[in-house]
């Protein structure tokens, strides 16, 4: 059974081949995937690897997290789903506000 795991504190230049090469020390990996900002299209300093197997998963885990990547120190750990959030308010433009009194009438 794969798992997923979560690898943080990326450098914003680390791409998906680097994070291949640095997991497959630990085994078969089946996906990798870095998380972009979808406005600007650069590195939201985060992604997701999923191995194979849970064995290999948890040996990449342990042996990766810390571990140096570009400059700075790798956090990995088991991949949370996502989690249910509350629905976002909408935000910006004017809102009606009915007559404020403030406009002469004829």
């Amino acid at each position: 059974m794969s798992i997923e795991i979560y690898v943080g504190n990326l450098n914003y230049d680390t791409n998906e081949d680097a994070i291949q090469t640095l997991f497959a020390e630990f085994g078969t990996v089946e996906n990798v995937s870095i998380i972009q900002d979808r406005y600007t299209g650069r590195s939201r300093g985060f992604g997701f690897v999923t191995m194979s197997t849970e064995e290999e998963g948890n040996a990449a885990i342990e042996g990766i997290n810390g571990k140096e990547l570009e400059g700075r120190a790798l956090t990995c750990n088991h991949a949370r789903g996502k989690q249910d959030r509350p629905p976002r308010r909408g935000g910006g433009g004017r809102r009606d506000r009915g007559d404020r009194g403030d406009r002469h009438q004829d």
